[in-house]
């Protein structure tokens, strides 16, 4: 939360390992909220067979103008995920094609590398 009690989010999404520009995608900044909605799609030109291999990294950032942006948490989709994120890989690759939504808690892990 900035001084003046709201935040500037955005998301970043990255699938890894990296596959250059084209795996780097980011939201468009929500001012002044502190319960952004995003509603923003991105997709990946990869094969099926490919994906198990990948990790979907997700952070959320408040965009700061002038300086370096604030890491407020995130989570990551893919075979070293746990827990519900685990799970919801798994149904993504079971059900090719089909768009599967869940809601993850945003984890502020120092252990996870998201990138500013």
């Amino acid at each position: 939360m900035d001084s003046n009690g709201y935040s500037d989010p955005f998301v970043k999404i990255c699938l890894k390992p990296d596959m250059g520009k084209k795996a780097k995608n980011k939201t468009q900044i929500k001012k002044k909220t502190l319960n952004p909605e995003f509603n923003e799609e991105f997709g990946y030109e990869i094969k099926h067979g490919e994906l198990a291999k990948k990790t979907l990294d997700i952070s959320v950032w408040d965009y700061d103008m002038g300086k370096s942006n604030d890491f407020i948490g995130g989570c990551q989709l893919g075979i070293q995920a746990k827990g519900e994120c685990l799970k919801h890989w798994y149904e993504c690759l079971k059900n090719k094609d089909k768009k599967i939504e869940r809601w993850h808690v945003l984890l502020n892990d120092n252990t996870v590398q998201f990138e500013d």
